[in-house]
């Protein structure tokens, strides 16, 4: 278990540094840089800001003055907003996305999973089938246009909830139901098949044999085997949610990491896009390894490292 977690740290490192690599050479191949928009900014000016950042020098030049603030943590300075870090940025911006992505995280878990399992468990009855016409609805109707509906009925109309900011509690319930609806219908499908492919086995009927009570066999026998698949998808789909949806943070005017990374693009802030995309990387590649972790608890029969 030790090699494989020390294996899978220096792939992972590896992988950082590729993603960090590409997106630092795409992001330089793009025609202007982050003071192209500022046309009347004298010359003088702009060639002791370029020296300050250091864009007047080769692009190997900038890619290793890049990693030695990476060295000490340091993501660097926004080129557009003076005196603000990358750091600050994120910083203010994830508290935000991830209140949010834990708000749609356990909607997603509280509807998606006990819809799945009695979809499964009611197969071809009408619980069967209300639960996957459902599903189907949340995957065919895109997050933004649920969000504009949402806003229009329970914002505009019936006047029950804020249509934008981040002022209460009550701010988080459309942006989280719009985040949720794909996820929460994807996991449901994903847990019915699941669930209906595990109850079939020989050892759930084995179990069924011996006399072990109903609950016993769905939930400790069949209910974690057929959750592997299911903690597969939510890896990734946590590092998303968490760490800022693009759509439902500018629809509903949310201050969070998404929208500074969308604005960020606009801009050409070289160093906010970078850091932005390292911090989410990074965090997708440790979901990914805690998913890993995860099989050999749920499942015993699968071997880490062999």
């Amino acid at each position: 278990m030790f090699r494989y977690v020390l294996k899978r740290i220096g792939t992972s490192l590896f992988t950082l540094w590729v993603i960090i690599t590409i997106t630092f050479i795409l992001m330089h191949s793009i025609p202007g840089d982050p003071l192209t928009r500022d046309k009347k900014m004298p010359e003088a000016i702009r060639q002791n800001i370029e020296a300050q950042y250091h864009l007047n020098e080769p692009l190997w030049k900038q890619y290793g003055y890049y990693f030695q603030g990476l060295a000490h943590g340091e993501l660097g300075p926004s080129l557009k907003y003076e005196g603000v870090t990358v750091n600050e940025i994120i910083g203010q911006g994830f508290p935000i996305s991830a209140q949010l992505g834990l708000a749609a995280l356990a909607l997603m878990l509280l509807v998606g999973l006990p819809a799945g399992v009695i979809s499964a468990l009611r197969q071809n009855q009408w619980q069967d089938h209300t639960a996957m016409f459902m599903a189907t609805l949340g995957v065919a109707v895109p997050n933004f246009v649920l969000a504009t509906l949402l806003i229009y009925i329970f914002g505009v109309k019936l006047e029950l909830l804020p249509t934008s900011r981040w002022v209460s509690w009550q701010s988080v319930i459309m942006p989280a139901v719009a985040l949720a609806f794909y996820p929460t219908a994807y996991i449901a499908r994903l847990t019915r098949s699941s669930m209906l492919e595990v109850i079939g086995q020989d050892y759930i009927r084995t179990a069924r044999a011996k006399g072990l009570p109903q609950r016993t066999v769905l939930y400790k026998h069949a209910l974690r085997n057929a959750l592997v698949p299911i903690v597969t998808y939510l890896g990734p789909l946590i590092a998303g949610v968490l760490t800022g949806s693009f759509v439902i943070e500018k629809i509903f005017a949310i201050p969070g990491l998404g929208q500074q990374f969308v604005l960020s693009i606009s801009n050409r802030d070289y160093t906010t896009i970078l850091g932005v995309t390292i911090f989410y990387a990074a965090f997708l590649i440790f979901m990914n390894l805690v998913v890993d972790l995860l099989y050999g608890v749920i499942d015993p029969r699968i071997r880490l490292g062999k």
